[in-house]
Order: structure tokens, then sequence, then C-alpha cells
């Protein structure tokens, strides 16, 4: 029995020891770290001669010895060594406890010594209120007493986006990057603020006008007094007509915009630039504020004195705390912030750290309703994943006004920006950009950048045929390649198309046109990396693989509009006398068309050729030659 004792006392398998020695206001009572090997253990009373004492004051009194009894646990639960003394207990009503917390002592000749102290404390009742100090307190943080007034809440948070759970995960569900470990707090003392009350309070200082006074009005009221024509902030030069073109006709004051890219693709020499446009053009002086939280102001100095920007109305600033950039503009009273990037900022009140979900979805809720009781415009600059999505919450592209993304190929000097949510404008608008080394420049004619330039003494090419494609209220002249190589295993290269259609296109020609190609690995190309997602340019990708594969060349003046049926018929297609304006303004003297489309395209009075086909098999007869056998 004595052994079992020191086995559960002394938790040898744990590598544990721990000492404990208690002292009152009158007493002294120590506890040694281990039992030593001949005590005898009472287990009928739970007294232990070497753990009991006797309160000498007391006997000097009374004339008796009376015998004092302290019993030792290990409680499990709180992983600790809980000491109860029943005489405390009779004096101040309570039991009282002492824990130690677990001490690794390192070396067998430590066996048997005495360590330190620690002090007892006892519970005393003042005011109704039992209140804890000193080592009591150390473990009273986590058996607290369940009560109305006195919780404490145990929660699992992750350590980079702030989510919390209920239970334990080893990686985040939400982020998929952070790790989730277990926090524990006060539920008296935490008290958050959340969304709308840390957004508030960020701009507190810019409201014009308390929330209770605001009151619904009509549109004439709205409306009285105000130019449409000269609400919008306008953007001068090409450039600014561009970029006013993608945005619905400039720039509407109070507007949330977000500008998302690839990186390097030029999305801080875009904002760099805009806000230049808009503080030349500022009649009355107001400045613009660009802040970054990801350059210095040197380093953004040093770019716009390479794009020649010598502007006095542009202001620079460095920092990454929202209340902070609101506090340091407010004097300035700017026309338009620019905020870069979104991902690099933060709120103070909000757990996170910058960049993650909380973070980004409270700092966008703080700078749209700066922008709507400031009617100032702002634009963020947003990251995006390798999806190609921008970085953090879905609700951000919700939450703004404008999303504008900024698209180019890495060993291309075009950049294509385009609008995919607008609240003030179209979103089928395309801006084209050209990166050179004073910044973008705008693209005066775009179509020369979809076309290559045939060095070659022949007037006729194999493979490469014309067709137009329409980005909101603008028509682009683009070239499709195709190559048709005999293989044992057959195979499908395709860039600039989709999949689904150039497989939809082939399987026509081979049913409907009776072409061999089961037997050609095919290459399609769209020149200059555009992507061709729209059915027009379906009669070009299929005039180009006839050609290769015919090898009979194309001549360099016909172009091919029109969309490709299941039963290889040609369709009309949406704008069509845009496409065919476009193609004539490059100097084109052929278009073949869908028969249904040809009587209406020669009533535009240009001087072209149109060409109308019926199907597949009268467009290769027509173009190639009349007597070909397929």
């Amino acid at each position: 029995m004595q052994s079992s004792f020191r086995c559960i006392f002394h938790l040898r398998s744990l590598s544990l020891r721990r000492h404990l020695l208690a002292y009152t206001q009158t007493v002294k009572i120590p506890i040694y770290r281990s039992c030593p090997p001949r005590a005898s253990f009472n287990f009928s009373t739970g007294i232990n001669p070497r753990f009991t004492s006797f309160d000498k004051s007391d006997e000097e009194e009374e004339g008796t010895s009376r015998e004092r009894s302290v019993s030792t646990y290990y409680d499990p639960v709180q992983d600790r060594v809980v000491t109860n003394d029943r005489r405390m207990d009779e004096l101040y009503g309570s039991i009282s406890q002492v824990g130690t917390s677990n001490r690794e002592i390192e070396g067998e000749e430590e066996e048997g010594r005495k360590l330190g102290p620690t002090i007892w404390e006892r519970s005393s009742k003042q005011n109704g209120k039992e209140e804890k100090t000193g080592s009591s307190k150390i473990y009273s943080d986590i058996s607290r007493k369940k009560g109305k007034n006195n919780k404490v809440k145990i929660a699992y948070g992750c350590d980079n986006c702030g989510s919390e759970f209920s239970q334990w995960w080893g990686r985040c569900p939400k982020c998929s990057v952070g790790s989730v470990s277990e926090r524990e707090h006060d539920m008296l003392k935490v008290n958050p603020k959340r969304g709308a009350e840390v957004s508030e309070a960020a701009v507190r200082t810019w409201l014009r006008q308390k929330p209770g006074s605001v009151i619904p009005k009509t549109l004439a009221d709205v409306n009285m007094g105000r130019e449409q024509s000269d609400w919008r902030i306008q953007l001068s030069g090409l450039f600014g007509m561009e970029v006013s073109r993608v945005l619905g006709g400039g720039i509407v004051p109070g507007s949330l915009v977000l500008v998302g890219g690839d990186p390097g693709v030029g999305k801080s020499t875009l904002l760099l630039q805009i806000s230049a446009n808009v503080a030349e053009g500022s009649d009355s002086g107001e400045p613009i504020v660009y802040v970054s939280g990801e350059e210095s102001i040197e380093q953004i100095a040093n770019r716009a004195d390479r794009m020649h920007i010598t502007t006095d109305n542009l202001y620079l600033y460095s920092s990454t705390d929202i209340e902070d950039i609101f506090e340091k503009i407010q004097p300035l009273k700017p026309k338009a912030l620019i905020i870069d990037s979104i991902q690099t900022v933060y709120l103070r009140e909000v757990t996170g750290s910058a960049g993650n979900v909380s973070q980004v979805r409270e700092c966008t809720s703080a700078l749209l309703r700066f922008a709507k009781d400031t009617n100032i415009p702002v634009f963020l600059i947003g990251h995006v994943t390798k999806s190609g999505d921008i970085a953090g919450p879905r609700l951000l592209e919700h939450i703004v006004d404008v999303v504008l993304y900024m698209e180019g190929e890495r060993y291309s000097s075009f950049r294509l920006l385009r609008s995919v949510k607008n609240r003030f404008g179209s979103t089928d608008e395309l801006g084209v950009l050209e990166m050179s080394g004073m910044g973008l420049q705008a693209v005066t004619n775009p179509s020369e950048m979809f076309l290559t330039d045939h060095n070659t003494e022949s007037d006729i090419l194999a493979g490469l045929a014309i067709g137009v494609m329409v980005e909101g209220s603008r028509a682009f002249v683009i070239e499709v390649q195709a190559l048709c190589v005999p293989s044992k295993s057959a195979g499908r290269h395709i860039n600039g198309v989709q999949v689904s259609r150039a497989d939809l296109i082939i399987a026509v020609l081979v049913k409907q046109a009776g072409m061999k190609l089961q037997d050609n690995t095919i290459f399609l190309n769209v020149v200059s990396g555009i992507s061709l997602s729209e059915p027009a340019g379906d009669l070009a990708v299929a005039a180009a693989i006839s050609s290769s594969f015919l090898e009979c060349p194309l001549p360099n003046d016909i172009a091919f509009i029109g969309e490709i049926g299941l039963g290889g018929e040609l369709r009309m297609v949406p704008k069509m006398d845009k496409r065919v304006m476009a193609v004539a303004q490059l100097g084109y003297k052929r278009c073949v068309v869908p028969k249904s489309a040809e009587k209406s395209m020669n009533t535009l009075g240009i001087e072209m050729t149109i060409l109308g086909c019926k199907n597949l098999k009268d467009m290769i007869y027509t173009v190639f030659n009349q007597n070909l056998e397929i």
C-alpha cells in the first residue's frame, strides 16, 4: 500500500516532481516534494504523519494538543497537487486549496530535497463576495465558478484570419493558411466592436451629419441643381479617354473602385497616372492623396519622376493604419484617395494581421463609409490569387462600386483594362494600353496589336484567317493561326480559343465538310495572346484550319465573320455592321458573312465585297476554289 501511494504521489512514470510549503499567519505547514520510504498513510482518515502539523499557539492557549491534518492529492483535471486543511476549514468555513504547477527536476541527486515555499493564500469573504489573491488566483482563472456574472470563454481561433471555432482544427478551414489554437478569455472583458461600429468609429470625424438626421429625399430633390454631364470627374488626354471609357464616362464622386491584376502588370502605375491626371485637371486646386503601404514615398516619387509627373497637387503618404490615414488627410480635404493596397492596411480594433479576411472586409467597409459620407472617390489596389481572383473574401467585390481587372501577357507590352462590375456604366467596355518607359500609353488603333506583319513575297498565306471580336462599344480585328500536321498520335494544342469551342468546330469540319482531320495534330493560336470567347470568330477558326489542312493559302485582304452551327450552317452574330465597318477601315476588300446578313451589309455604302455563304462547304468552295474536291 505504501509503495502504491509513493508511485501515485511521485508520478515517476511522467518524470514529474512537485513541491509545496504552506504558510498561515500562525503556523507553518511544510509539505515535502516526495513521501519518505517508510511513511505510513491512514486511508481511513486521509492523514499522513509526514503531512501533519500542530498549531503551537493554540496548544498554549487551550492547554491541549490537537492534531491538525493536511491531506494532499493530485487532481488530474486541474493538473495540480491540491492540499486540503481540515483545521482551516473550521476556522474560515471553506476548503483552502493550494496548487503547484508542473516543475521538472533534472538528476536524481535532487531526491528528498525541500524546495522553496509558496504562499498559502486563504479565502476570505468580504461584502458577500469571495476574493482570491496570490497562488489561489493562478488556478482560479481556470477553475472559476460558473455563474451569470463570472464566466470564462474557451474557444479556438485562427492565428491568421482570426476566425473562431467551437472545436480544435489543425489547419484553419476558412483561410487554409493559419493554424487553430486554444484561446481563453474573460467574457466580461471581451466586448469587441464589430463591422459597422468599427467602420463608423474610424470615419467619425468625417461625418457631415448625424445618422438620425438623415431623412429620405425625392428623386427631384436629389437631382436639383446638379448637371449630370458635369457631375463626374473627367480625365484628360488619350490615356484619360481610354480609362474614362472603361469607367463609364469618368470618375463618379463618392465611388469605391477596386483594381486587380497579376503582380507586375502595372496596377500601381495605372493609379499613379490617374491621380496625376485628376490633379492636373483640378481647377479648384484640390489635392489628390496617394497612400502606399508597400512603398516609401521616396520610391513613389522616383517612379513619378520617371513618368515625368510634376504636378504640385499630388500628395504622397506611406502608412498602413486606416485611422491614421483618415487623420492625416483630413486637413487636406482631397479630391480623390488612392490606397495601395487594401491587403496591407488594417484597423486597430479588428483582430488578425493585415491582409486576412476580417481585416480586408472591415477596412473596405470603413473606406466605403468614408467615400459615401465625404463624396470623395477612393481607388483600391487588390492582390490576386493563383487562380486570378482578387485575394480576400468574395464579399469584397460586392462591397465596392466598380471592379476593374488589368490583364497582359508576360512578354507583351500591351495591357487590357476590363470592367467586370460597374454600377455607373457598362461592363462590356475594354481599354487597350501599352506599357512604355514613361508609363501607360493609349493605343489609338487597337486592331494593329492583334495583327502580325506579313513579311513575305506572296500576297497569300496558309493557315492565317482574319476575324472580328467586339468588346463593349469597340470592335477589334484579330488574327487566327492554324497548323495541321499529320501524325500517328493525333492531338490538339489550343491557345486563345475555348477548347470546347475548338473541338466543336473541328468536329463539324470532319462531319459536315468531309475533312479527314482525325490523323492530324492541330495547333490553334490567337495572335497577341488575346482570348477569343464569343462565337463570332467561329468562321475565322474554321477558315484557318481548312487553309492549313488543304495547304491552300488565303488572300490577305479577306475577313471572316459568323457563327457555325452543328449542322455546318452559318449564323448571324450581334453588331454585324460594326464588325464589317471595322475591317473596312483597315483596308480589307472582301468579307465572308452568313447568307442572311449579305443583303443588309450591302446597304452600308462601303467599298467592300460582301460574300454571303450558307454553310461551311459553301464557304470553302467560295474562298478557295469553285472546283476544289474534298
